[in-house]
């Protein structure tokens, strides 16, 4: 018999055929398992659960993720107890089961001390409310006072309130600043294009107050730019404290290097000197005629 007289036999592809067949029942019992394990076939797209009451979703949610809380902050003008980040991010794809690490807003606001801003530049006062973690409500020009954009007295609630005292963070001041024996007026700037989050701060130290405030769309807030402003750049100066009123929209729908342009042009075109036209009047000298060609002239006519 030769060496390689196995192939000639049918046991031999018999044998090789089991063991195929063993093998690929081996491996989808193995894949069968694994899509058990790691839950496979359960994939969620991840909701956004950001500025919702974090123990209503942990409530609602918990067949579907396991939420762990991480940290708490105190961001201004949140919701206590509302998600303020997640991890995974809204729109990730995340298994059944899976962790869902949260920071929230906490319940009990941080604490913060009154600074002392009177006599101190207008400026400068913005400046040390943002550091104690507090806000500007809004601007009070007072007459008489003998330092022009110092500030004259500081209050909240409607009550003065003296330097220390204990405030939570984000509470709004109003200051009452001294409008100056001048009573210059204050020339409205181009915002045009600046986020939301800091147009209200820039009107406030330029000594404007900020007025209605319109969202022409409902995309998030971190993508709001001043679109118009009333009064607007081209108002010229106006009453220190003017209240400016605010339109926004958002930087991923319109182009606001484009609307710059514009908004510049026509500035230009309305501030552009008209140019100064003077009547002349030209007087001709009369022309000399004989008689001859004056009574041609009157034939000419009839």
């Amino acid at each position: 018999m030769g060496r390689f007289h196995f192939l000639k036999e049918k046991k031999f592809y018999l044998n090789i055929l089991i063991i195929l067949v063993l093998c690929v029942v081996m491996l989808w019992l193995t894949f069968k398992l694994l899509d058990g394990y790691t839950r496979h076939d359960k994939v969620y797209t991840m909701p956004d659960f950001t500025g919702q009451n974090f123990n209503q979703v942990k409530h609602d949610h918990s067949r579907e993720f396991n939420f762990i809380l991480i940290d708490s902050v105190y961001p201004k003008g949140l919701e206590p107890g509302s998600i303020y980040q997640q991890d995974p991010l809204p729109g990730s794809k995340i298994k059944k089961g899976r962790n869902v690490y949260t920071i929230v807003v906490a319940v009990t606001p941080e604490k913060t001390t009154m600074p002392d801003l009177v006599g101190i530049g207008l400026r400068e006062s913005i400046g040390r409310l943002e550091s104690a973690g507090l806000e500007v409500d809004h601007l009070e020009y007072v007459t008489y006072y003998p330092y022009t954009n110092n500030i004259a007295a500081q209050y909240y609630k409607g009550e003065p309130i003296k330097t220390g005292t204990e405030l939570d963070k984000g509470s709004k001041i109003v200051l009452h600043v001294g409008l100056g024996k001048d009573k210059s007026n204050v020339k409205v700037p181009n915002l045009i294009g600046k986020h939301a989050d800091e147009v209200k701060r820039l009107l406030n130290q330029l000594g404007l107050n900020l007025g209605k405030v319109v969202y022409e769309d409902n995309d998030s807030i971190q993508y709001q730019c001043l679109k118009k402003m009333s009064p607007g750049p081209s108002s010229g100066a106006v009453k220190p404290g003017t209240y400016v009123d605010v339109w926004y929209h958002s930087n991923r729908t319109m182009n606001f290097d484009k609307e710059m342009k514009e908004l510049l042009h026509e500035d230009s075109v309305a501030n552009k000197p008209k140019p100064v036209v003077i009547d002349t009047v030209i007087e001709k000298e009369p022309i000399e005629t004989t008689d001859y060609e004056e009574q041609e002239e009157f034939e000419d006519e009839f």
